[in-house]
């Protein structure tokens, strides 16, 4: 494991991120102290975010993520007779 400053980390990225696709785990640190840890996307963790989970997916190939924010558009309400389905599903609940 190598340890590097955010100042040298800034400096050198690419060369980091390389260490990191060939399986090396960075330290990364502020002033000294450890603040973080890049590593690979080769192995998806137990505690890891969904968003990393996500990420070590697409990096397997075996999903693709969004290239942008995705908007979904605006939509007309549609006037239905009867009661809301929120309403009947409040109903069912009880």
């Amino acid at each position: 494991m190598e340890m590097v400053g955010i100042k040298e980390l800034k400096n050198r990225l690419t060369h980091y991120l390389r260490l990191t696709r060939k399986g090396d785990k960075i330290i990364v640190t502020d002033r000294g102290s450890p603040v973080a840890v890049l590593h690979g996307l080769d192995a998806i963790e137990a505690d890891d975010s969904v968003e990393e989970k996500l990420a070590t997916l697409a990096r397997r190939g075996m999903l693709k993520l969004p290239s942008k924010a995705a908007r979904f558009s605006t939509f007309k309400r549609v006037a239905a007779p009867g009661k809301l389905a929120s309403q009947i599903i409040i109903e069912e609940r009880r």
